[in-house]
């Protein structure tokens, strides 16, 4: 005697497959997702109370990085500038726009201005940024090319497998240490581009590889094994 219909068979067969398709599927939306912009913040322009252009102080004006983050090679953070240092400058120029009054009046009460944070690590990951900054990793590296950004934004996923691309092979993006805040190096490097989206500014070409191997001996980089290892990002 015959219990179950024929067709149950069949039915089985596409549950079984239909299962481990919606499972791979899930699974495959999930990792998307986790790499997504939604949960990086990657690429979302971040609104600060003042509408600071680094594209137009960068890239027009040539102002070096460190003369508004001036602990970036001293210290675990790059620092953020008082509302001194940008007077300095429209205590002479724009010192009458409406776009800097917030400015002014910062530097009138002696409050400094609450800028939102572009770049947000979790609290179990420690960054040093002086390390990588006198150990050759240039800005745009992490950072992109901001010379380009009129509204800065976080170009890199700054998840764990893109920082171990570099820990991994650290020679493909380093530089000389009077080239660490210069944008513009590496773009006549052949297959690089002067794109914002440029994040890791890789050194491609055998010439720059070359340079980068002795750099790695110069600075002293220590071997990946080491700068893989899970406590030195995580303490």
């Amino acid at each position: 005697m015959q219990i179950f219909h024929h067709s149950t068979n069949t039915i089985a067969k596409v549950s079984i497959f239909g299962g481990i398709f919606l499972v791979a599927a899930s699974l495959w939306v999930l990792a998307e997702i986790n790499r997504s912009s939604y949960n990086t913040g990657q690429f979302i322009e971040v609104q600060q109370p003042v509408q600071f252009s680094h594209k137009h102080h960068v890239g027009d004006d040539g102002i070096d990085c460190r003369y508004c983050h001036t602990s970036v090679e001293v210290s675990n953070t790059a620092g953020m500038p008082p509302t001194k240092t940008c007077m300095n400058c429209h205590s002479q120029i724009w010192n009458e726009s409406p776009y800097l009054e917030i400015v002014r009046t910062s530097y009138k009460d002696n409050k400094p201005i609450e800028w939102a944070r572009v770049h947000d690590l979790p609290d179990f990951v420690y960054f040093n940024h002086s390390i990588h900054v006198n150990k050759g990793v240039g800005c745009a590296s992490c950072h992109g090319r901001v010379d380009t950004m009129p509204a800065i934004y976080q170009s890199a996923s700054l998840q764990m497998e893109w920082c171990l691309a570099c820990h991994r092979e650290p020679e493909r993006y380093l530089r000389p240490k009077d080239k660490i805040t210069d944008m513009h190096w590496n773009i006549d490097d052949p297959g690089v581009t002067s794109n914002a989206e440029n994040r890791l500014a890789e050194n491609l070409s055998e010439e720059r590889r070359k340079l980068g191997r002795d750099l790695k001996r110069e600075y002293r980089v220590r071997d990946a094994a080491t700068i893989t290892s899970c406590s030195t990002c995580h303490r």
